[in-house]
This record gives C-alpha cells, sequence and structure tokens, in this order.
C-alpha cells in the first residue's frame, strides 16, 4: 500500500510540475448548443429564442469552470459556446442579412461571461443554400460589428469536392473585412472537412448530429511535450514517438477528469476531449519548439514536415488511449502569431508560407493566423483557400485558412494582435497571379476514393 501510495503521490507531483513549469493548461471547455428548436420565420423571435436558450443552458459554465479551477488547481484558460450554424437557423427568416444574429450571439456571449461564441457559419461545400449566401454577404459587418463572435465556412469535403464559387467569395470576404478591422479576420476560419466537436476557436460550431447540448474539452501542453524530450537527446525517432505518446496519454486523462467534472456539474452529456497542441506566444508553449527539441536547427529546414508527421501521429496515439472519446482536430496546431518558435523562425527566413503549406498535410489544421500584405488581391487570397482544401479533400483530413491582410503593412512589418493572438511578422506571398483561375467558378470534383461506402 505505501507503494502505491508513494506512486500516486508522485503522478500528482508531475502534473504539479506540468502545470506550474511547462504551460500545461485545459485551453477551453465549451459548450455545444444546438439551435434547431430557436428555428422560426420571425427573426426576432428565433433572436430572442437564442438568446433565452444560451443564457439559460449556459449561464454556470464560467462558475463550474473557476470551480474546477479552485478544487484541482488545473487552469481552464478558456470557456467558450459553440452553436449550429447560424446560416440553418436563420434561414427561415428570409431576412437580407444575419447581422442581427450575431449582435444576439454577441449579447449572449457577454451576458453569460464566456470568452468566444463560435457558429456564425456555413457549410457550403456542395453548393448554396439562400441562408448560405444571406450569411457569406454578411460576414464582414457581422464581424467587425461584434467583439466574441466567431465565424466559419467550410468549402469542400472529400465527399464533396471544393465549390469554388464559395472559396472566389471568400478571398473578397477576407480583403472586405481586413478594410473594416484587421481583428475581424482573426475571428473568422475557412474549412475543409470541417468537424462537427470541435472545441477551439474560431473554428467551432455545432454539429447538426450533436446532441442538444455537450461539453468538449480542447487541451493543450506543447511545453510538456518538450520538456519530456528533453530527457531523451540523442536517442532514436523510436524512443521521441513512444515520450510523445506517453506524455499526450498523461495530458489527455487530465482533459477527461476536467470534461467529465463539468459534464457532472452542469448536469449534461460530456463529448470529447481535443487534445491539440495549441501554441500560446508564452516562452516553452510553443510547437515549433518541439520541432526543434527532435533536431532542427529551426523550425522550416529541411526535415519538419517529417518531424510535425511524427509529432501529430504520436499525439493521437497517445490520446486515443487515455479517452474514450477523442474528437475535435486533435494533434499539432502550428498557427504563426501564436507560437514564439513560428514567429522567431519566419523572422529569420527559415520558414515561408511555402513551407507551412507543406507542414499543413501533416498537422491538424492549416495555414493560422498568418499576416500577409494589405494589398493582396481577394483571388490570391483564394487561391491559398483552394490549395488548402486540396490538400484536405485528397488527404481526407481537416485543412483551414486563417490568414490577416493587414492595410498599410508589408512584408517584415510586425503587426501586434495582443493576448492569445500574439504577434506576427507580414509574410510574402507569391506575386504571379491566380485571377483566371479562380475566376472560373464551378466545383473541384471529389476524388475517386471519396465514393467509398
Amino acid at each position: 500500500m505505501e507503494v502505491i501510495a508513494e506512486m500516486e503521490t508522485e503522478k500528482i507531483m508531475e502534473t504539479v510540475n506540468m502545470i506550474t513549469n511547462e504551460n500545461l493548461d485545459v485551453r477551453t471547455i465549451t459548450m455545444s448548443i444546438s439551435l434547431l428548436d430557436c428555428i422560426d420565420s420571425d427573426s426576432d423571435t428565433a433572436c430572442r429564442k437564442i438568446y433565452n436558450k444560451i443564457t439559460t443552458k449556459v449561464r454556470d459554465l464560467v462558475k463550474v469552470g473557476q470551480q474546477i479551477e479552485a478544487e484541482y488547481g488545473i487552469p481552464i484558460t478558456n470557456k467558450r459556446v459553440t452553436v449550429t450554424p447560424i446560416a440553418i437557423v436563420a434561414a427561415a427568416s428570409h431576412d437580407k442579412d444575419y447581422v442581427k444574429y450575431a449582435k444576439t450571439l454577441d449579447r449572449a456571449a457577454h451576458t453569460i461571461g464566456i470568452d468566444f461564441i463560435g457558429g456564425y457559419s456555413a457549410l457550403v461545400q456542395k453548393g448554396f443554400q439562400q441562408g448560405d449566401h444571406t450569411l457569406l454577404n454578411s460576414l464582414p459587418e457581422a464581424l467587425a460589428e461584434t467583439e466574441l463572435v466567431c465565424a466559419s465556412v467550410n468549402v469542400g469535403s472529400t465527399r464533396s469536392g471544393i465549390n469554388m464559387d464559395a472559396v472566389a467569395q471568400m478571398g473578397e470576404v477576407i480583403v472586405d473585412a481586413s478594410k473594416r478591422d484587421v481583428m475581424t479576420n482573426a475571428k473568422m476560419v475557412v474549412f475543409c472537412n470541417a468537424v462537427e466537436d470541435n472545441p477551439f476557436m474560431a473554428g467551432g460550431f455545432q454539429g447538426i448530429s450533436e446532441p442538444d447540448v455537450v461539453i468538449n474539452v480542447g487541451v493543450s501542453g506543447p511545453g510538456v511535450v518538450k520538456a519530456a524530450l528533453e530527457k531523451v537527446k540523442g536517442q532514436s525517432m523510436d524512443v521521441v514517438a513512444e515520450t510523445i505518446k506517453k506524455t499526450a496519454f498523461k495530458v489527455t486523462r487530465m482533459g477527461q477528469l476536467v470534461g467529465t467534472l463539468a459534464a457532472q456539474k452542469l448536469h449534461t452529456q460530456f463529448g470529447i476531449v481535443d487534445l491539440s497542441l495549441a501554441p500560446t506566444p508564452a516562452v516553452g508553449d510553443s510547437v515549433a519548439q518541439i520541432l526543434e527539441e527532435i533536431g532542427l536547427e529551426s523550425v522550416g529546414t529541411h526535415g519538419t514536415t517529417a518531424a510535425l508527421a511524427l509529432l501529430n501521429d504520436a499525439v493521437k496515439k497517445g490520446g486515443i488511449m487515455a479517452c474514450s472519446h477523442v474528437g475535435g482536430l486533435s494533434g499539432a496546431f502550428i498557427p504563426v502569431s501564436e507560437d514564439a518558435g513560428m514567429i522567431d523562425a519566419v523572422t529569420a527566413g527559415h520558414l515561408n508560407i511555402d513551407k507551412l503549406e507543406a507542414m499543413t498535410a501533416v498537422c491538424s489544421v492549416g495555414l493560422d493566423m498568418i499576416a500577409i500584405p494589405g494589398d493582396t488581391p481577394a483571388t490570391t487570397i483564394s487561391a491559398m483557400i483552394a490549395d488548402e482544401a486540396a490538400i484536405g479533400m485528397i488527404n481526407n483530413k481537416t485543412t483551414a485558412v486563417r490568414v490577416i491582410p493587414v492595410p498599410g503593412k508589408d512584408v517584415g512589418d510586425i503587426v501586434e494582435f495582443g493576448g492569445l493572438l500574439g504577434h506576427a511578422p507580414v509574410m510574402s506571398v507569391n506575386q504571379a497571379s491566380s485571377a483566371e483561375m479562380i475566376q472560373r467558378g464551378g466545383t473541384i470534383p471529389a476524388p475517386i476514393h471519396s465514393f467509398k461506402n
């Protein structure tokens, strides 16, 4: 019994050290809420139902998160909400724009004290319905006039191909939004193969196959993984993979504990743990530095994609062993502005957009939080979206684009976003035009392997 007690004490102290010294945290507990029962042909009535449902169901989320933090000493950085894509919910109203719905979500989010609310979204991978057109047209205004609302648009999937008309429009939306407020595009993601249970922002929304209310948890721990790898310097890649798996297991167990507790206290269902190594600008909380610990002088050099592939796979293997319900985007995120190591690599000239695109073939998402010159044409941004969507479609994985055109800024300038969004050097984009391709519109057909049944 004494040996068992000693082992348990050792595990507890190990977790405490991860939290205190290695930036381990629960990045978010996210309550996912269906708004299908709020649909009404009168938009005022629908918005009232939406506000009432969110503020009723989520009223204790922040309090419960704070209780878990106090009782267990586990930092929970964000408390968030996702809802049914508003393009679906608002379609019955026949309103000419959906800004009213965005403002309702924002007001509800402020009332309950959460950090962000996701779901100002549309799923247009196979074509548009009228509500989708309305939502996409309203995106720049809706995001510029709200503070906590996040948006996403799914433009492609392995099963359906890529909606190039939507891709073309999203390039224009991003340019329009950048002229209103540079931070607007930090709250908007363009997806291929978007998942329904993503607790992370800005791409979170409540999938239509999800329960009425469910708790999803996003755990992060780049610093913990880096610290573990420091202990196996010079050892083989097999040892590196095994070390990452074991570390991911420990981190995911903590996420399951928090999710289970939150669901019990909120009298709702526990959904999934998303073990995504989501970095922050904090020292020692960087995915890039994990890759460098594996043996790269700088992220972006040759070998980066291989190291990232190993990391992403090992994280998923360890997480799946630790939790019966792993989901979301579990793996490794590579946002530029939110990762101190990525920023250093870009500044030193070792990392560019072309290499980042290659890395997205093996990581969790895609081109994320990348500042680009403010005069970048909409068609070039659309082409970047098309490239990422193609990687996702062909490889049957989620990919995304969240780029930030910064008016008045050029390559090498530094843009401050603040908070978890950090800062970013403006990166160069290819100057050759993609306009003729983007202007074709239509659909890039689904790949042959999409027809598996």
